[in-house]
């Protein structure tokens, strides 16, 4: 069955994770050890979905564990948020563009991305917040549609919309814990748009 039917017949996020422990049509899953879905709170009103899983995050089988969650996680609680909150206000909930650890944390292919879209896109439909955050550049380009870096990208609004869903969500994107931890530079402009989502969620 093909990734788009597979997607499109999930309800919940357990019905997700069934369907994408039965798709055999992405070859990361051979190599990978774990398939790394979500971590956080399922009702959160706010989604982050960053690249694809490193050496850590496959072993735990969780997206962002390592340094750059560690990181994440900080920049979360400086606006408020926590992945493992139990109020769905200020809780929030994490994912990736691909599910599988790409071998020796390679960039994930433009076809690996792709075959992994439609559940990614069902995943949004599901959880439906109020609000989506595309963590790095190869995040905002696949569920934005944008060529451009994540230098032009960040600071601004926009609309993510899938057929299914009645209304457009406000996304966003931010630039990515990795680059920060090597940049550290950025984290000022990555203060700022810290802010800006929390003044959306403050409105919603």
């Amino acid at each position: 069955e093909g990734a788009v039917a597979l997607a499109g017949a999930a309800e919940t996020l357990a019905d997700l994770r069934d369907r994408l422990d039965g798709f055999e049509g992405c070859q990361l899953k051979a190599t990978a050890t774990n398939l790394c879905l979500t971590d956080g709170n399922p009702g959160a009103r706010v989604l982050f979905i960053g690249e694809a899983p490193g050496a850590q995050e496959d072993r735990q089988g969780l997206p962002f564990v390592g340094p750059s969650g560690k990181l994440l996680d900080a920049m979360l609680a400086s606006i408020g948020l926590d992945r493992h909150g139990e109020d769905a206000d200020r809780a929030a909930l994490i994912s990736n563009t691909v599910f599988w650890r790409p071998p020796g944390n390679r960039t994930p292919t433009p076809q690996e991305t792709a075959l992994c879209l439609p559940f990614v896109e069902r995943l949004i439909e599901i959880v439906h917040p109020r609000v989506l955050v595309c963590v790095g550049g190869p995040s905002a380009k696949s569920l934005l549609g944008q060529h451009q870096g994540i230098t032009r990208l960040r600071g601004k609004w926009f609309d993510y919309a899938t057929p299914r869903m009645a209304a457009p969500i406000p996304a966003m994107a931010l630039y990515h814990p990795a680059y920060l931890l090597r940049s550290p530079a950025m984290k000022r402009d990555a203060w700022r748009d810290l802010l800006m989502l929390k003044a959306r969620l403050d409105e919603a």
